[in-house]
């Protein structure tokens, strides 16, 4: 598909190439029994074991040499599907243990990387990992706060969504707003529309992670839809985890013709064996998306992606149809 791509749900680690993380291992001398499966590929079999799976294969990565190479290795795969921006969830929990002083070597490499990148733009959105505890969100809130600008832009949460309430982080959300930062929560993808719920109202974000179990509360559709909230879906990533059991059951559509803003992101991509244009041609095949549809959701993107202006200018343009 020709039409350029912009991506706002990308988890940094969990875009890793298996064969990066391999050869970081063999490096390294770690032990990754249970990561792959004889075709070297991440073994996934539910939503538990593939945190379990996730979090071993980020053992390797333990200093910022590593995440800066990295970043090089998913922009040039983002930039092969025709990604042209994106933005990468980057968690100090993972870089650095929450410390400021790490955390901030761990940013300039990868924003360096960032830098040196052809033809795709990215920006970071700091994440607290929800099964950590609200305690640990405040420490990663404070390294956002600390390095709001350019390059870090947002604020969001991932993990367990089964774990505690959104509104347990609201602490963590009202010091990244008040640095000017930009938010958005993982939500409706495994806590129903109930999360939705909290995230739009206790957390007052702008994007919803998945967001998908807002298909449930038809109060909730409207709500989305007329405030302009948008959802990061991962249609693929969902159909894997078994959030719902094939691409028909997925409610993306459905949401869109609701009116709710949606756009579509790979999450994962590698640990659910897929692509951005992967997940494009299934969604044509599935539900009829067209080229016009997908230039829109595009769009939808850009304009939702937490940018300064003039890179918003410049994605909008790139995405015109061709005159």
């Amino acid at each position: 598909m020709s039409i350029p791509k912009v991506e706002l749900h990308l988890h940094i680690e969990g875009a890793a190439p298996p064969a990066f993380i391999r050869g970081l291992a063999q490096e390294k001398g770690i032990n990754l029994d249970g990561v792959f499966n004889e075709d070297r590929s991440y073994r996934i079999e539910n939503f538990t074991q593939f945190l379990r799976v996730y979090e071993a294969a980020c053992t390797v990565l333990t200093g910022p040499e590593e995440f800066g190479r990295l970043t090089t290795a998913v922009l040039e795969q983002s930039a092969e599907q025709g990604v042209i921006y994106t933005e990468a969830f980057l968690s100090p929990d993972f870089c650095g243990g929450g410390d400021l002083g790490a955390w901030r070597e761990y940013l300039h490499a990868m924003q360096e990387a960032a830098s040196r990148a052809d033809d795709i733009e990215m920006r970071g959105i700091v994440t607290c990992i929800r099964h950590f505890g609200p305690d640990q969100a405040k420490t990663a809130a404070r390294c956002a706060a600390e390095t709001v600008g350019d390059f870090i832009t947002g604020f969001g949460m991932g993990g367990d969504e089964m774990q505690g309430t959104q509104g347990d982080f609201a602490y963590s959300f009202d010091m990244a707003r008040e640095a000017g930062l930009r938010l958005t929560t993982h939500a409706g993808e495994w806590g129903g529309a109930q999360s939705v719920w909290q995230a739009v109202r206790d957390l007052r974000v702008e994007r919803v992670g998945h967001g998908v179990q807002a298909i449930d509360d038809p109060r909730l559709v409207d709500h989305l839809a007329e405030n302009g909230i948008v959802l990061e879906v991962c249609p693929g990533s969902n159909v894997v985890l078994g959030v719902y059991p094939d691409w028909k059951s997925h409610p993306i559509e459905r949401l869109r013709a609701a009116g709710v803003p949606v756009t579509v992101s790979t999450d994962d991509p590698p640990f659910f064996h897929t692509t951005l244009s992967d997940e494009y041609d299934r969604l044509a095949d599935t539900f009829g998306w067209e080229d016009e549809i997908v230039r829109e959701v595009n769009v939808t993107a850009a304009k939702a992606a937490f940018c300064d202006d003039a890179t918003r200018e410049t994605l909008l343009k790139k995405l015109e149809p061709d005159t």
